[in-house]
């Protein structure tokens, strides 16, 4: 029995909840359970927020720098998790990973250049590309059904990149939503490729701490010198901890060049100052909150088996993707049914859940679903309860 309890069941409804309170917004209803957007529905646990209190009882929040003490907590953390040493002057604080890429694509891309993407992807991928009028290709990630598990195909990989003239590749390392943690293997294949091609990588490790067990994240900058010259790697404490809303990430970037483009254009878009409670929580995380972190890994874990056991015992025909890391779990629904407009009256009209569906994550995977597991176990057993009672009825 851990210290913390995950079971408790906390009401969001009414706290301004992307999760939770926009459904009539966003879905034209207010009746479904939501299991969509990647956060958590646990609190914080005392020690942290006892730090926040004190913090907000100061009573003043003007603009705000970090100090020796926020990348002393960060460097911690990722030496004892991940064993990757990283140096102070390598680091550019921004509100979050998304505005990150969107810095990255605008630094190291000019309008109309090709970025490189591997669908199905977290879908502000794209979506950030095509935005700032730059192309997004395609190397389509290969559903290997016997191993149940996604591969890279990295012969189209490369050939993407020649014919068109890519210049910036968006690595996602955990694979959201196909959970798929690459190996040292895999990437150093992706990264040679793309040091011979001189093709500036970003990996998205937003997810890198939610590894399961039998599998290991190799960060980016640890695969050596040539792949450092090119990497720009972000990471944030906001899926760990879940604190989104308080705005804080860290992109790390070794090289002076890379660096030195991607905070002029951090400048130009008018970013200087961070979030002062954003800062605060990621010291007090960091450094306080392995014990809790360590717990929710063991919790979410039995939240992954769980759903496998229910699947094989009520659902054998949804196959789960087997996850290696994140929270965030990928169904195939395809032996359900052909046509992803029945699967969305399946799972919205009549199992009234509110899912990522597969096809805003690439064209391939309409018959998919990404539901996030981080929640209490009895919110999860009543979601799965109403798939399979939608499934049989259909």
């Amino acid at each position: 029995m851990g210290k913390y309890n995950f079971d408790k069941i906390i009401d969001r409804h009414g706290t301004s909840s992307l999760k939770y309170d926009f459904q009539k917004e966003r879905r034209g209803r207010e009746d479904l359970l939501p299991l969509w957007v990647a956060d958590m529905d646990f609190a914080l646990p005392e020690e942290i927020l006892e730090d926040i209190h004190k913090r907000v009882d100061h009573g003043i929040f003007g603009y705000t720098d970090p100090k020796d003490d926020y990348f002393d907590a960060l460097k911690g953390w990722y030496k004892r998790r991940q064993n990757l040493d990283i140096a102070k002057e390598s680091v550019t604080v921004t509100p979050g990973i998304v505005y990150a890429i969107a810095v990255a694509v605008r630094a190291y891309t000019k309008e109309g250049d090709t970025v490189i993407i591997q669908e199905p992807v977290y879908y502000p991928f794209r979506e950030t590309i095509e935005l700032n009028k730059r192309k997004a290709v395609n190397n389509q990630l290969v559903y290997n059904k016997d191993k149940n598990k996604y591969e890279i195909d990295f012969q189209d990989f490369e050939k993407k990149i020649i014919d068109n003239n890519v210049k910036l590749f968006l690595l996602c390392s955990p694979h959201n939503p196909v959970g798929r943690v690459w190996t040292k293997e895999e990437l150093t294949r992706l990264t040679d490729i793309c040091i011979k091609h001189d093709v500036i990588i970003f990996a998205d490790e937003i997810h890198s701490d939610f590894i399961y067990e039998g599998y290991e994240h190799t960060p980016l900058l640890s695969l050596g010198e040539e792949v450092v010259k090119r990497a720009v790697m972000g990471v944030s404490p906001s899926k760990t901890f879940n604190i989104a809303g308080l705005q804080v990430a860290n992109v790390i970037i070794p090289n002076e060049e890379l660096r030195r483009k991607f905070r002029f254009q951090n400048d130009a878009a008018g970013y200087s100052q961070g979030s002062l409670l954003g800062m605060t929580a990621l010291i007090s995380c960091y450094n306080k909150g392995e014990q809790w972190f360590d717990e929710l890994k063991e919790y979410l874990s039995g939240n992954i088996d769980y759903i496998r056991n229910f699947l094989k015992e009520n659902l054998p025909e949804v196959t789960l993707i087997e996850p290696e890391g994140t929270y965030l779990i990928w169904l195939d629904f395809s032996a359900v049914t052909e046509d992803y407009k029945q699967l969305k009256k399946v799972i919205v009209d009549d199992a009234k859940l509110w899912l990522d569906p597969g096809i805003i994550f690439g064209r391939e995977t309409a018959l998919f679903e990404r539901i996030n597991v981080a929640c209490p176990r009895a919110i999860l057993e009543l979601a799965m309860n109403r798939i399979l009672a939608a499934v049989k009825q259909n």
